[in-house]
C-alpha cells in the first residue's frame, strides 16, 4: 500500500505542476510541489523506501524537464540526503517550525542546484535578472505552504492506511 500511495502522489503531484500550476494565476512562480513530498518521504519512510520514489520521480521529471538529463533526479537524491541527515543531527518529529525550515531551505537548494548547472553548462549566459526575485518568491511560498502539505501528505496516508486494514480485517473474517 505504501509503494502505491507514494507513487500515486508523485504522478498526481506531476500532472498537477506540469498542467494546471502553469494556468493559475499565482504571484510569482509556485515552487516545485515534489520538494515537500520528498521531506515528507524522508521524514515518515525508510531510506529504501524513500530512495525507490526518488529515483522513480527525478527520473519522471528528467524526462518531463527538457534540462540536462539527471538534474532532478540528483536534486532529489541530495534533498533526501540532506533530510536524513538533519534528522540525524535535530529530532525534527512534527515540530512544524523546523518542517516548514526545511522545505524552505529544498526549494532553495533546488534552486542553487539549478542555476549552478545552467551556469557551468550554459555558453556564457547571463542569468536573468529577476532570478533572484523569483526564489525568493518561491522560498516564501515554501514558507508558507511547505507544512500544509506535509500535513496533507501524512493526513492522506493515515486515511488511507486505516481505509485499507478495514477493508483486509472485514475480508479476512
Amino acid at each position: 500500500m505504501s509503494y502505491g500511495f507514494n507513487i500515486g502522489i508523485c504522478l498526481f503531484l506531476v500532472i498537477l505542476q506540469t498542467t494546471v500550476m502553469p494556468h493559475l494565476s499565482v504571484p510569482g512562480r509556485f515552487y516545485d510541489l515534489l520538494i515537500p513530498f520528498i521531506v515528507y518521504l524522508s521524514l515518515s519512510r525508510s531510506v529504501r523506501e524513500s530512495l525507490l520514489v526518488v529515483v522513480f520521480v527525478g527520473f519522471i521529471m528528467d524526462n518531463l524537464s527538457g534540462g540536462p538529463f539527471g538534474l532532478y533526479l540528483t536534486t532529489y537524491f541530495w534533498l533526501l540526503i540532506g533530510v536524513k541527515g538533519i534528522t540525524l543531527i535535530l529530532q525534527v518529529g512534527n515540530r512544524l517550525f523546523i518542517v516548514t525550515l526545511i522545505v524552505a531551505a529544498g526549494v532553495l537548494m533546488e534552486n542553487l542546484i539549478f542555476l549552478g548547472t545552467f551556469a557551468a553548462f550554459g555558453p556564457e549566459q547571463q542569468f536573468a535578472g529577476d532570478a533572484v526575485t523569483i526564489v525568493t518568491i518561491q522560498v516564501l511560498w515554501a514558507v508558507l505552504t511547505g507544512s500544509l502539505f506535509l500535513i496533507i501528505f501524512r493526513n492522506t496516508y493515515t486515511w488511507l492506511d486505516s481505509g485499507f486494514r478495514a477493508f483486509y480485517a472485514r475480508k479476512s473474517e
